[in-house]
This record gives C-alpha cells, sequence and structure tokens, in this order.
C-alpha cells in the first residue's frame, strides 16, 4: 500500500467522530511517492553542504560537524537542530522501526508527546540506534488533562520513563488550555533543576505568550506551531523574531493537504534546483530561521527530506512562494 504523507498536530486517534469525518472529506491532494516518480529528481542520498544566507531567529553555532544539520541557539545558549524527525501517528513496532531508521540516516532532533501515545516506541528506536543519548535533542510535550503544577511534574516523570532518559532537551506545553501558569511553574523548576534543558510551548498566540509574561520567569525558547508555504503566519513570525523565540513548524508539508504535492508553482521551483515539493517545503521554512519536523514512515523519504543543504531559494522563489499564501489554517478541525 503506497503511502500518504500525513503529519498532524495532534493525532487521528484523539479525535471525535464529527472531526473525524471532516477529515475524511477533506482534499489530501496526491500521494507522495507517485509524485515523486514523475516530478523532480529524487536525491537517493544525503549531501549536507553549506548552511545558506538564511536570517535566523538565533544565532547559527559558530562550528558546523561535517556533515550534520545545522543547529540553532535558543534563547538560552542551548544549540538545537534546524531540522528534526517527527513522529506523531508513529506508534509500536512502526514507530520503533522509523525513529531508529531516521537517526541512522542523521536526524538527531526526534519530536514526540504524550499524546501521541508512542513515547515508549520512540524509546525503544532510539536504543536500537545504538546512538549515545547526548548526540540527540529528544522533545515531548505536556497535553492539556495534565496541566496544573503536581500534574505537570508527574506526567514529566512518566514521559521520561517512557521514553527511557533521565532528562528531556525540550519540553513543550501542547496547548494554551488549562491551568498554564501552574504547568509553567513546574517547568521553571524543572529546567532549573537540569532535568529540562529548554522549555517552550505549542500552538501559543501572541496575546497569550505576552500574558504569559506576567508570570513567567524564564522566557519560552519555542513555539511550535502550524506554519507551512499555504500559512506562512507573518505575524506570529514577525512576533516571535522580535520575543526572541524560536518557532517551529509541526506541519511543514500541511499534513499533505491543500494538494501540496501536485502544486504546479512548486514543482517548477524545484524543477529549477533539481529538487522534489518536499525539499523546496523545507528549503523555504530553513531559510527563514523555522525549524521543522517533517514526518515519513519511509527511510526514502526521510532521506529526501534530509537533502535540503545544497540548493538555496532565490528571492524571486521566495517571492512565488509568498504568493502561495493563503493566510489560513488548513487544520479548521483545530480552531
Amino acid at each position: 500500500m503506497k503511502e500518504i504523507v500525513t503529519q498532524w498536530s495532534f493525532p487521528y486517534f484523539y479525535m471525535n467522530k464529527k472531526v473525524k469525518n471532516g477529515m475524511e472529506n477533506h482534499r489530501y491532494g496526491v500521494k507522495r511517492r507517485e509524485f515523486l516518480k514523475r516530478s523532480t529528481k529524487f536525491a537517493a542520498a544525503t549531501v549536507f553542504a553549506g548552511l545558506g544566507s538564511s536570517k535566523l531567529f538565533g544565532a547559527l553555532s559558530a562550528v558546523q560537524a561535517k556533515n550534520s544539520i545545522p543547529t540553532v541557539l535558543l534563547n538560552n545558549g542551548i544549540s538545537m537542530p534546524r531540522l528534526g524527525f517527527g513522529t506523531n501517528t508513529l506508534k509500536g513496532a512502526i514507530g520503533t522501526r522509523c525513529v531508529s531508521d531516521a537517526i541512522s540516516v542523521g536526524y538527531r532532533l526526534i519530536d514526540t508527546a504524550h499524546i501521541y501515545g508512542n513515547e515508549e516506541a520512540v524509546g525503544e528506536g532510539i536504543r536500537q540506534s545504538g546512538i549515545d543519548r547526548k548526540e540527540l535533542f529528544i522533545t515531548s510535550k505536556l497535553w492539556v488533562d495534565d496541566s496544573g503544577y503536581d500534574s505537570t511534574k508527574k506526567a514529566f516523570n512518566t514521559s521520561i520513563d517512557k521514553l527511557g532518559t533521565s532528562y528531556l532537551d525540550l519540553y513543550l506545553i501542547h496547548r494554551p488550555r488549562g491551568d498554564v501558569k501552574g504547568t509553567w511553574q513546574a517547568m521553571e523548576e524543572l529546567f532549573r533543576e537540569g532535568k529540562i534543558r529548554a522549555i517552550g510551548v505549542s500552538n501559543f498566540l501572541p496575546e497569550q505568550l505576552d500574558d504569559m509574561m506576567k508570570y513567567a520567569r524564564i522566557k519560552p525558547a519555542i513555539n511550535q506551531i502550524e506554519t507551512h508555504v499555504f500559512f506562512h503566519e507573518d505575524k506570529s513570525y514577525e512576533f516571535l523574531k522580535n520575543f526572541e523565540t524560536q518557532m517551529e513548524a509541526w506541519s511543514p508539508f500541511a499534513a499533505g493537504r491543500n494538494g501540496i504535492f501536485s502544486n504546479q508553482t512548486l514543482a517548477d521551483i524545484g524543477k529549477k534546483h533539481n529538487k522534489s515539493i518536499a525539499q523546496v517545503c523545507l528549503r523555504w521554512h530553513y531559510q527563514r530561521g523555522i525549524i521543522a519536523i517533517p514526518r515519513s514512515s519511509q527511510k526514502a523519504h526521510m532521506i529526501e527530506n534530509l537533502d535540503i543543504f545544497n540548493f538555496e531559494l532565490t528571492e524571486s522563489d521566495l517571492q512565488t512562494i509568498a504568493s502561495l499564501d493563503l493566510n489560513t489554517t488548513q487544520f479548521p478541525e483545530w480552531g
């Protein structure tokens, strides 16, 4: 069965029947593998080149290891890979295999969440990879049901136990719901105790971040939000740069929606650079200084998604992509 590329911000199984039915009726576009066969030449091996001239939210690390994914300095001074591997919907043995495969081809940022129901599978994939834990950057997220001071600490311990690690590199509040103040207080304490290297949020609006700073002692290092070529989120983009919080895209391919993998504009740009639509999308994120975490269960796609550091989108390309912005979410079921 051929894969249809999807990457949800929250797992399909958690949705109610009405939401699921709405998603089934949504237009997903063409299957990615079919598109790759008839589109631009697919790179079969990763090639890492220069860092390009992108303007970043934070400064690039002074030294980049050979053949590594570039990193960005977060507002607390730690380095985070600028391209990672998303794991939403990848559960059980498949999830374990995918995480191990992703690490084997070069990914070091692994993103999961409690609500994905796959932290144990992700942890097993990390163990099977055989790589030193210190070489990885592991992210998990606190779900709404666990908000509040005491619940947050309990949920954090559950997550690291399932992942089989003594600390997280990044821990996020998954949605701005519940007792955010109590949750953030607990996360700040966990950070100061060295159990989390960076703390942040997901799906927060600028005004919610402003409100958070009325009581927060530590500014969020990350805001992981929906952003892609059809939803540039310019307001949040500019706000987060000025706020000194790194922007991260949880669905860099818009989960295949709006026919992204058959979009002629993106295909034409890809053809000019001998790249696929997926690579054009990820390069666009990279040049904007946005961290992206594409998800795939296919090793060939994982490799393809890494092969974005040996070309650069021109100003003309960027202006053309700007015309694709619909300035609206592609995930209305989460409104």
